[in-house]
């Protein structure tokens, strides 16, 4: 076991608490896909953020793009249901679009 690794979960449970309770629609709302992009957000930096020191993880490369696509997917679906919607998730998130 790496030291630290439990912390490293902690933090990602709250973080993810944090993000559906800013982005959900209603009380129960954990699954709707402004929650899932936001989720996939906080990911995609902690990835990111391994990738810059761990250069040569090829398998954490591979689920960072692979978690990349798959946001881009929800995002254009949103865009597509709700231009508005779309325009303040990404706004609130800090994406660049």
């Amino acid at each position: 076991m790496v030291a630290g690794e439990g912390e490293l979960t902690r933090k990602s449970t709250a973080g993810k608490a944090g993000i559906i309770s800013d982005l959900a629609s209603h009380k129960t709302d954990t699954g709707s896909s402004a929650v899932q992009v936001g989720i996939m957000t906080e990911r995609i930096a902690e990835l990111t953020a391994h990738m810059k020191v761990h250069k040569h993880d090829f398998a954490a490369r591979r689920s960072l793009l692979q978690l990349v696509g798959k946001r881009k997917k929800l995002l254009k679906y949103i865009a597509e249901k709700d231009g508005e919607a779309y325009l303040a998730l990404i706004k609130k998130l800090g994406i660049r679009r």
